[in-house]
């Protein structure tokens, strides 16, 4: 007898899942007999968030869903940090937990791992909590699970299986076949709106979210079509070559880029929300769109969101931005303001690039050095101060290089599982670097044991300066007197070390290069150290 447990394994497979993450418990066994037998990955965390943290990374090098088994209760109360993260990014993760036997939902009988409504509080940070009432429906479930993933707004999805559920006869459900759902295309006649809107404007401007990273070649074309300055948000950074003359970056908290934005006639926004952590990072206001805004986007709730569109369009970003080209390609072409495009995005970097301070500067000579000496790597960052200026300096290449925890939900110890997810999900080989602080890592310090175990060469590169500085800073700015952010800092090398991972303190660029040479060479993770104050004092730029 196959058991649900066992099905839901290889209907898993089916799907394409290679790797799972989770922490086996008496719950949810019954999904290991399956698990064992197949041909799945699976890597186990030091704690539930750990696990999700690890599925959002995943997903963001792989482009496919992260795959969690977690158990009842406390299992699920932990993971759902990780499942807001993924909800505010629009991460693909697929979170299946155990749950009480049927006859005893909500019973309230002080059973282990008991709460009152488990699905419930999960539907929060999920597009969907489903709990399986019997094993009949398993194939519909994941189909819809999958279907969200390939066609909709990808977020976490939460399917809970009650114990009695786990262990039913299965046997007819094993030629079950997996569903594929294609994107939504995009609709002609917005199209040519759009198009037509695009090829007379004079000054247009696109701003792209990590939504359209699939659409980087049709949408680098339109922009050197239209002349168009592009803006990416932190998730979208590399959908434009670092060095393209187009490129704004990601600068849009900046007066400068501001200004800029307000001096375009016609603005199209592709898969970006216009929220606060990518358009007023700052929390001081005033990001406007005076020109005429068009918003592409796959979710159609989302395209009504924050700034309201002269014109909107629920498709796929790739479909829609290759649909959009073929519409401009086929209009002629007024002539453009000559101070607009290529000049105009010239004239702003020459604006910027003096007003970096000397911790920006450091912050990403830092992040700099890395990708120097580790050019095809992965930067996975936490909310710490090298990480918060290069999202406004630093510009990649390709994307799906750069993300990090300090935008939207803005979790903290995040970085360090993400990066074993991300090694795991990338599978090429190439570096993986964590960039944390040190108040960061203490949050999941333990997840050092799990890139040992999982033989995960992730470098760690720890940001030291002895406390949450960020915080201290924004007290201190309204006058309030510090209080819990001057936090006592272990020994990371030691505590590294005592985990089996290699560790050392450094100190300077050329240190830094040789130890990120090292690194790069080991079979497993690597915790490389730098002083805020001794780097700072070191590089003096």
């Amino acid at each position: 007898m196959a058991t649900c447990g066992e099905v839901l394994v290889h209907l898993l497979e089916g799907y394409g899942v290679d790797q799972v993450f989770g922490i086996p418990g008496v719950h949810t066994v019954e999904l290991y007999r399956g698990l064992a037998r197949s041909g799945i990955r699976h890597v186990t965390p030091r704690h539930e968030q750990g696990a999700g943290f690890m599925a959002d990374g995943y997903a963001r090098t792989r482009g496919k869903p992260g795959v969690c088994f977690i158990i009842t209760g406390p299992g699920m109360t932990n993971i759902t940090t990780a499942m807001g993260q993924a909800y505010a990014d629009s991460i693909p993760m697929l979170v299946i937990s155990s749950v009480q036997s049927r006859s005893q939902l909500g019973g309230g009988r002080g059973k282990l791992h008991e709460l009152p409504n488990q699905s419930a509080m999960m539907a929060g940070v999920a597009a969907f909590s489903h709990t399986l009432m019997s094993a009949a429906e398993l194939p519909g479930v994941l189909a819809r699970a999958f279907a969200l993933f390939q066609a909709g707004r990808p977020r976490p999805v939460h399917i809970e299986i009650p114990l009695d559920v786990l262990v039913e006869n299965a046997d007819a459900l094993l030629g079950s076949q997996p569903v594929s759902v294609a994107r939504a295309g995009a609709a002609p006649a917005a199209v040519k709106q759009m198009g037509q809107l695009l090829a007379a404007a004079k000054r247009p401007l696109i701003l792209a979210g990590g939504g359209a990273i699939g659409a980087a070649p049709a949408l680098t074309q339109l922009a050197e079509m239209l002349g168009a300055p592009v803006a990416l948000t932190i998730n979208a950074k590399g959908l434009l070559p670092a060095a393209h003359p187009l490129l704004i970056g990601s600068t849009q908290t900046l007066v400068a880029t501001r200004a800029l934005v307000a001096e375009a006639d016609v603005v199209l926004a592709i898969g970006t929300e216009l929220a606060e952590t990518d358009y007023d990072v700052t929390f001081a206001g005033g990001f406007e769109i005076p020109g005429a805004l068009l918003r592409i986007d796959i979710d159609p709730d989302q395209t009504v969101r924050n700034y309201p569109p002269h014109v909107a369009l629920v498709a796929d970003a790739q479909i829609a931005t290759e649909a959009l080209l073929v519409e401009v390609t086929s209009t002629p072409l007024p002539p453009r303001n000559a101070d607009w495009g290529t000049r105009r995005v010239a004239s702003l970097w020459a604006e910027l690039t003096p007003t970096w301070d000397a911790a920006t500067r450091a912050h990403t000579l830092l992040l700099k050095t890395v990708l120097d000496e580790l050019p095809g790597a992965v930067l996975v960052g936490d909310s710490t101060q090298p990480v918060y200026s290069g999202n406004l300096t630093l510009n990649l290449d390709h994307p799906r290089r750069w993300f990090n925890a300090s935008t939207g939900y803005g979790t903290l110890g995040y970085a360090l599982p993400a990066a074993i997810g991300a090694w795991l999900g990338r599978g090429d080989g190439q570096p993986v670097v964590c960039l944390i602080g040190d108040g960061g890592l203490q949050f999941t310090l333990p997840e050092l044991a799990s890139a040992v175990e999982a033989r995960t060469p992730v470098i760690v590169l720890l940001w030291n300066n002895q406390g949450y500085e960020e915080i201290k800073k924004y007290m201190l700015n309204r006058a309030i007197e510090p209080v819990g952010v001057d936090i006592y800092t272990p020994d990371f090398i030691g505590v590294a070390k005592a985990l089996g991972c290699a560790a050392e303190r450094i100190q300077g660029i050329a240190p830094l290069r040789s130890a990120l040479r090292a690194a790069a060479d080991r079979q497993g993770p690597t915790l490389i150290e730098i002083d805020q104050g001794l780097w700072m004092q070191e590089v003096a730029v």
